[in-house]
């Protein structure tokens, strides 16, 4: 069977198409996103703003006429941050049932973190090692602390980038003083994240999907000079401190034209790639991680997973 499954984020709505055996077994077909930037205008007012729902329901249409063209038996389709903190975000679900007949699920932040760690398992080789598992958003950060056995401790943040930008506007470059009041906000916010840590022995960050696979993308653009896709690397990436590092300064040191001129930055995660890094430098710090490794694998490869193991998730 062919299964199109809709993840109906923030800043992107995603697609992905994959064919099912009989085996519990699957092969991707298809993987592509679309930005939407639900968020923009009216995310830190809990509104979905008409043109954004315009662009939500246009980014629907275009992934229906790929999944059309797969001839797909079976669509899922899930909603996550934007949409379910939105006063109107039963309008937008509401027309996406009326002009494409297509049923969403809203899910709960605890329901998508656990979703992340389905997909993350199927990309990253965890081990009895317990591990951090971040995704970060538009909407929403969902952070988990785990292993290849089970999830220990799980949260969604409502701090996603989309949030954090329209909350803060940071300067055109960000400003020390900008990076220390973020920073601060996220310890504050955070904080029984820090109190739960403690009672583990962590060294490694887990990146799932956006903003890691553009930190990933933009170090392997620096390293050959020739433009790439993640597509083209495997499911999951180490990623070099060193890397990190120097890709954060120039990050936070960058303005937006010049942030326009990188390579292997999408231009709809031109404002939010600068509070993407800085997050993680954050918790890199404050938590004293000691590696990171990038996962293309987060929530549409979780519901898939879960749909082809029903009794009791295995991996």
């Amino acid at each position: 069977m062919r299964i199109a499954i809709f993840d109906l984020g923030t800043n992107t709505f995603n697609m992905l198409v994959a064919e099912t055996g009989n085996n519990k077994e699957y092969q991707i077909l298809y993987s592509h996103k679309l930005p939407v930037k639900l968020g923009k205008g009216g995310i830190d007012k809990k509104e979905i703003r008409p043109d954004a729902i315009t662009r939500g329901l246009n980014a629907i249409e275009k992934h229906l006429l790929t999944a059309n063209e797969f001839k797909t038996e079976k669509i899922i389709a899930c909603a996550t941050s934007a949409i379910r903190s939105a006063r109107n975000g039963d309008q937008l679900l509401r027309s996406i049932r009326e002009k494409f007949g297509i049923e969403v699920e809203t899910i709960s932040g605890d329901r998508e973190a656990e979703l992340i760690y389905y997909g993350v398992k199927q990309a990253v080789k965890l081990d009895h090692e317990e591990y951090l598992i971040l995704d970060i958003g538009g909407g929403s950060n969902e952070v988990i602390l785990a292993d290849d056995r089970q999830i220990y401790w799980k949260k969604s943040y409502p701090l996603g980038m989309a949030r954090l930008v329209e909350k803060f506007r940071p300067s055109d470059p960000v400003t020390i003083e900008e990076i220390e009041f973020i920073s601060n906000y996220l310890e504050e916010r955070m904080a029984d994240l820090f109190e739960e840590f403690r009672k583990h022995k962590i060294t490694t960050l887990v990146g799932a999907s956006g903003s890691f696979e553009t930190f990933t993308a933009m170090i392997r653009e620096d390293e050959s000079g020739i433009e790439t896709e993640t597509a083209r690397f495997p499911e999951a990436n180490e990623i070099d401190l060193n890397d990190f590092e120097n890709l954060y300064q120039r990050l936070i040191n960058s303005t937006l034209k010049e942030r326009k001129q990188m390579k292997g930055l999408e231009s709809h995660r031109l404002d939010v790639i600068v509070p993407a890094s800085l997050t993680v430098k954050f918790l890199m710090s404050k938590l004293k991680l000691q590696r990171i490794i990038q996962s293309n694998f987060a929530l549409k490869e979780g519901v898939l997973y879960e749909l082809l193991n029903p009794q009791g998730i295995k991996l």
